[in-house]
């Protein structure tokens, strides 16, 4: 009954966010003679941290309306272009300058992990003025409903599959963190087929391959419980009147208070500070307000997916041991011979320690060394492996660079 107190108590709080809300307005009315007093920023301050810390967070809007080509300013549209029940695929089209040469043609699989793919609007944004980009956004567990059946690891991967199909020859894959091992499990599925749709080149950027490397936290939670204990405290059922009523998921509040008590001091100080900045009205509240706009917004996943990937990925570690089955096949990374591999890390990531992508390039023992690369990022954690200054910097560069590298040219396309 945990996930339907929860909703009680968000309509509960109804009322109390909607007056405090209007209060606010009020103590920022111009008008009000209080509004640039001490005392009348004090309140209006206390009522939006009120506000902000009841609220329920929607999904974000990507908000990329253009990019940068050649120096100049061109129109960047959203359009789905493949859908199923889990997930929809989103392309950035550019209106792109007459006479522009091709770009290399990019799939980024977002993390179903808690937050939306708009969590990776950086990541999108760094590649968009050099690439055609296209990324994978997953729909949330608890609006989806029943009758639409399960989700697991293996449909995760039959997803991947499915879109690297439409989107056809000569498509590169990156992948951000969780989705690193569905990937590289796509991809070994598709060569040993010998499906011409393979990914011409694969980045796994901050991903779980091998967590025995470097265990973090989030690796020894994972090792320190039966799975049987995370089915029955994680998993809770979607309560009425949701589109996905009865649906057992993991829910996103769950996993982001797990998130958050990694790092609680962090975000006291960052309530303090915001708080602070308010009453001061000195315009630094805009960036808090951004980034906890974005990390608060959750999502649910299913309990399927989740309970098989905390097993399969970070219990028993079947990818690297070569015992990963995905509908009964084992999947041989080995048999990966013609997709380029692009590894990257963090040197401060607390979520997948150093080593754990890169133990990719030892299990992918067929790919060429020409058709191979390691990199790791100096002074970044895992945010900063897919977003922010040193990605856009030293990272989306070699990223772009390796896929322009390791194109396969002209042939079939699904687009």
């Amino acid at each position: 009954m945990f996930y339907h107190l929860y909703e009680l108590n968000h309509a509960v709080m109804v009322p109390f966010r909607a007056a405090a809300g209007m209060m606010r307005q009020a103590y920022d009315n111009p008008l009000n003679p209080l509004a640039e007093t001490p005392f009348g920023r004090t309140i209006a301050a206390s009522l939006e941290v009120f506000e902000r810390s009841t609220r329920r967070y929607g999904k974000p809007e990507f908000g990329l309306k253009q990019t940068l080509i050649d120096g100049k300013a061109v129109k960047a549209e959203e359009n789905i272009v493949w859908q199923k029940p889990f997930c929809r695929l989103i392309h950035f089209k550019r209106a792109l300058p007459e006479g522009h040469p091709p770009d290399p043609r990019i799939l980024i699989v977002a993390p179903m992990s808690g937050h939306y793919a708009t969590l990776l609007r950086g990541t999108v944004e760094a590649l968009l003025p050099a690439a055609e980009v296209y990324i994978t956004d997953w729909t949330d567990a608890r609006m989806v409903p029943m009758e639409e059946g399960d989700f697991d690891l293996d449909d995760y991967i039959d997803y991947i599959i499915a879109m690297l199909h439409h989107l056809g020859h000569d498509t590169h894959v990156v992948a951000v963190c969780q989705p690193s091992v569905p990937v590289l499990a796509a991809a070994a599925l598709m060569e040993e087929a010998g499906d011409p749709m393979s990914p011409s080149s694969m980045t796994l950027m901050g991903g779980p391959i091998d967590t025995r490397i470097n265990p973090t936290g989030v690796n020894k939670l994972a090792m320190d419980k039966p799975i049987e204990w995370f089915a029955e405290n994680v998993v809770m059922n979607v309560p009425w009147p949701l589109p996905g009523f009865g649906r057992p998921v993991y829910p996103g509040f769950l996993q982001l208070s797990g998130f958050m008590s990694m790092n609680l001091d962090r975000h006291v100080i960052a309530q303090k500070d915001f708080f602070m900045h308010l009453v001061k009205n000195d315009g630094e509240p805009e960036k808090h307000r951004e980034f906890y706009d974005e990390y608060l917004a959750v999502m649910d996943l299913t309990s399927q997916f989740y309970l098989q990937t905390v097993e399969e990925v970070f219990m028993k570690h079947s990818l690297p041991k070569g015992e990963l089955h995905h509908r009964g096949h084992r999947v041989d990374p080995s048999a990966i011979r013609k997709v380029a591999l692009l590894t990257v890390e963090g040197e401060n990531d607390d979520i997948s320690g150093v080593g754990q992508t890169e133990a990719a390039q030892t299990i992918c023992s067929n790919i060429p060394d020409a058709m191979r690369m390691h990199y790791l990022q100096p002074d970044v954690g895992h945010y900063g492996v897919f977003n922010g200054s040193r990605f856009r910097r030293e990272i989306a560069p070699r990223i772009l660079a390796f896929a322009k590298t390791h194109s396969r040219g002209a042939g079939p396309t699904g687009v």
